[in-house]
């Protein structure tokens, strides 16, 4: 059996539905999306509250995981999502993979390869 692979990928709010598109067009149907909050080097930005500066360091974001059955699979996945996210701004995003040891679907008991289809 080859490795599964987990992509996670921080992204722009605005740019969860042209993510969610360039995954849908290479036929990634399970994904899971989260709303976050984080900063790198963006470092947020200041806001005036109440006539007084704060220093708003967490941004919105969207986290996408992704779980795939083979490295060709990881790099289609992170190709698509890198095009799609992309604006060439600071505060792009990121995208992780790494391998996982196991998976289970609850309805069935299936694991590794055949939890995911």
């Amino acid at each position: 059996m080859s490795n599964m692979i987990k992509i996670e990928a921080i992204v722009r709010e605005e740019k969860l539905e042209d993510v969610k598109s360039a995954l849908n067009a290479i036929e990634v149907n399970g994904i899971t999306v989260f709303q976050v909050m984080g900063c790198g080097t963006q470092k947020g930005y200041t806001e005036i509250v109440r006539g007084t500066e704060v220093d708003v360091s967490l941004l919105p974001k969207v986290k996408f995981e992704i779980v795939v059955s083979s490295e060709e699979w990881e790099m289609k996945v992170i190709k698509a999502i890198q095009e799609a996210a992309f604006t060439g701004r600071i505060g792009d995003g990121k995208i992780f993979s790494y391998e996982l040891r196991s998976a289970m679907r609850i309805r069935t008991c299936e694991t590794g390869y055949d939890a995911l289809n």
